[in-house]
C-alpha cells in the first residue's frame, strides 16, 4: 500500500459499488466486531477478541469475563446501531441532546467511582450518564504532564460552539468528510464534556460524520492505540494547553492529528477493498489484519473446522490429508495467534478469522 491516499482508496472502493448483499453482511458483521471490540480495548475493556465476537453476534458469554465489561460491551454496541440509524437521516442536524443520548445509552446508567488518596483516604464520586460533567477532569500524559480539558462551568457554552461549528461547517462544505470528523474528533476531546466514556463518544462521532457523507465507517485500533495518542498530543503541542483553544481549534491547527487521520481512514478502508475483492484461499482476517497463509494447509484445517461441529486430531487427519504432527503445529499457531479456540464440547472449535 506503499503511497496509498484517500482519494486512491476511495476510488477503488466506490468502483466495487454497488455491493451485493453477501458483502454487506459480510463487511458490517466484520466492522461491529472490529469497531466494538477496539474502542472498548482502548479504555480497558478486558474482553478478547472472540468472547466480543460470540457476545455481539450469538448473545453468548464464554470463559471467564468481568460483567461490567459484558454490559459495557453489549451498550456499545446499541449506541453503534443508534449512530448509524441517526446519520442516516441526513436531513436532520446536529443535535447536543443526541450527543447526550448517545451517551446515555453507553454507559446505561449513574454508578459510583471510589478512589485512594495519598494518606489510605478514599474519595467517591458520581459518574452521570447522558449528563455534563460536574467536576472537573485531566489526563496524565505518557510524558507525566497533567493535561486539562475543559472546565464543568465551560462546557456547556463549548458544546454548543461545537455542535453549532459542526452544523455550519457541514453546510458550508468547505472541510472534506474526513477533515470535518477529525476536527470534530479533536475539539471534542479538549472539552471531555463528561465525566467518563468520552473516547468512545469521539470515535462514534467521527464514525457519524463520514457516515453522514457516505463513507466508509473506520476502526481506530487498541494494538496501534500509542500512535493514535500521540497524533492527538502532537496537535495538542501546536494548539496549545489551553481548553477554549482546542475546543476551537481551526483545522490548520491539528495538521499532526489530520495526517493520522488520513492515513487511517486510506488504510481502514482499502483493506475494506481487498476483503471484499480479493479472491485468495489462502487469504484470511482478523482484526483489521490481512493474514496470508504460506500453505494452504492452513485454510483445510479451518474450513474443516467452520464446516464440521466436533472435529479430532484423527478427523481433520483424514479431511485435510495432513499428518497428525504437522496438525498439532500448525493448530499450536493458530491458537497462539488467538485465529481459533477450543469449544466447550470435546472437538469442538472456534473460528475468529475470516474471508
Amino acid at each position: 500500500m506503499k503511497y496509498l491516499t484517500i482519494e486512491k482508496a476511495l476510488a477503488a472502493w466506490r468502483d466495487l459499488q454497488p455491493l451485493s448483499e453477501k458483502d454487506r453482511k459480510r463487511l458490517s458483521r466484520r466492522f461491529t466486531v472490529d469497531f466494538n471490540y477496539n474502542s472498548n480495548h482502548i479504555e480497558g475493556n478486558t474482553l478478547t477478541y472472540g468472547q466480543t465476537e460470540i457476545l455481539l453476534l450469538f448473545g453468548k458469554v464464554i470463559g471467564e469475563a468481568d460483567v461490567r465489561d459484558v454490559q459495557e460491551m453489549t451498550a456499545s454496541n446499541v449506541a453503534l446501531r443508534m449512530m448509524t440509524e441517526e446519520a442516516a437521516v441526513k436531513e436532520m442536524p446536529l443535535t447536543q441532546n443526541f450527543i447526550r443520548t448517545l451517551h446515555k445509552t453507553l454507559l446505561r446508567e449513574d454508578y459510583t467511582v471510589s478512589r485512594d488518596l495519598p494518606g489510605g483516604m478514599q474519595t467517591s464520586y458520581v459518574i452521570h450518564a447522558g449528563q455534563y460533567k460536574t467536576r472537573p477532569n485531566s489526563v496524565i500524559t505518557r510524558y507525566g504532564d497533567r493535561f486539562e480539558y475543559a472546565s464543568p462551568e465551560e462546557t456547556p457554552a463549548l458544546m454548543a460552539d461545537l455542535v453549532d461549528w459542526y452544523n455550519a461547517a457541514e453546510r458550508e462544505g468547505k472541510l472534506s468528510p474526513v477533515e470535518l470528523a477529525a476536527l470534530f474528533h479533536y475539539r471534542y476531546i479538549r472539552i471531555h464534556p463528561f465525566e467518563d466514556g468520552n473516547g468512545r463518544i469521539a470515535r462514534l462521532m467521527m464514525n457519524y460524520i463520514l457516515a453522514r457523507h457516505d463513507y466508509p465507517m473506520i476502526v481506530i485500533r487498541s494494538r496501534k492505540k500509542s500512535e493514535y495518542l500521540e497524533a492527538l498530543h502532537q496537535a495538542d503541542l501546536e494548539v496549545g494547553p489551553v481548553p477554549g483553544d482546542g475546543a476551537h481549534a481551526d483545522i490548520r491547527d491539528i495538521r499532526p492529528f489530520l495526517k493520522y487521520f488520513n492515513e487511517l481512514v486510506a488504510t481502514e478502508v482499502y483493506n475494506y477493498v481487498l476483503f471484499v475483492s480479493e479472491r485468495n484461499e489462502n487469504v484470511w482476517w482478523y482484526d483489521g489484519e490481512r493474514i496470508a497463509f504460506r500453505t494452504p494447509n492452513y485454510t483445510k484445517i479451518l474450513n474443516a473446522m467452520r464446516t464440521q461441529p466436533t472435529l479430532t486430531l484423527a478427523d481433520m487427519k483424514d479431511e485435510t490429508g495432513i499428518s497428525v504432527t504437522a496438525i498439532q503445529k500448525l493448530l499450536e499457531r493458530l491458537i497462539a495467534n488467538k485465529y481459533v479456540e477450543r469449544g466447550e464440547k470435546e472437538g469442538s472449535w472456534r473460528v475468529f478469522v475470516t474471508q
